[in-house]
């Protein structure tokens, strides 16, 4: 996937991921985030976290640590935020992963996913390229055979106890393989958005891990303390002093 990424469509679909990505994770605040996959993208560069990694299941120019995208080397609730860009696609065990990032995520994290759309212009062409290369001829235009389909993955996330932030598609123009072809049909892109917009070639989600019965607390606590021991004056005292002078006067008359 990492030479087609330099093919002008694929420089195409990074361009539009790139300013989603800086827009979603420049606001997440924690501690540590982590990106599986696709060092072509610095999916963390607008991230303030102060521990940032680059993950990939191959050694790769960037990358920090090589690991097996279904077995994080992270302990349970360790991270606030995991980026996933076309890393699903690329796994042997998609649902192993996105298991494994549920495990390691904090309560309240996020996980940011792209995905290539197979009810697209882009997927029609996958699977005529594939039709063709099971009758001998043909190549493929997308890298891999599969693509998740976005409902799928909210299915998926669902299930795990996630819920969707933010869930959008872009890239519009049709698939073609020249720069010259695709920069024609750059008028598709505003025309896509408005009138079939789950119809681009790729998605985008933002995710947070919800967990039952866990309420974060605010210091908000400390204002109602204070609160709570100061002073608290009685109503209808002046009364109750009023009431007793006359009850003493009336006693002193009887004596």
């Amino acid at each position: 996937m990492h030479d087609w990424f330099a093919t002008p469509p694929g420089r195409y679909l990074l361009e539009w991921e790139r300013a989603q990505l800086d827009s979603a994770v420049a606001d997440v605040f924690g501690y540590h985030a982590l990106q599986l996959g696709l060092s072509e993208l610095d999916a963390l560069r607008a991230n303030r976290m102060p521990h940032r990694w680059l993950a990939n299941a191959t050694a790769t120019p960037g990358s920090a640590i090589v690991i097996d995208f279904s077995a994080l080397p992270f302990p349970a609730s360790s991270l606030d935020l995991v980026v996933l860009p076309h890393s699903l696609e690329l796994a042997r065990d998609p649902h192993a992963t996105l298991r494994e990032v549920e495990r390691v995520l904090v309560p309240e994290g996020r996980v940011v996913i792209c995905g290539l759309n197979p009810v697209s212009l882009w997927g029609f062409r996958q699977k005529r390229a594939r039709l063709y290369r099971r009758l001998g001829f043909g190549k493929k235009f997308m890298p891999q055979e599969e693509c998740i389909g976005y409902w799928r993955l909210r299915d998926w996330l669902r299930l795990l106890g996630f819920e969707v932030e933010i869930g959008q598609f872009g890239c519009y123009r049709p698939a073609l393989a020249g720069e010259t072809s695709l920069r024609r049909f750059a008028w598709m892109d505003w025309i896509g958005q408005r009138w079939w917009p789950i119809l681009g070639a790729v998605y985008f989600l933002v995710a947070v891990k919800r967990v039952r019965g866990v309420t974060l607390l605010s210091p908000g606590w400390r204002s109602s303390r204070a609160v709570a021991a100061a002073p608290v004056s009685v109503a209808g005292s002046a009364t109750l002093n009023r009431s007793e002078t006359i009850v003493d006067a009336t006693m002193g008359k009887s004596d």
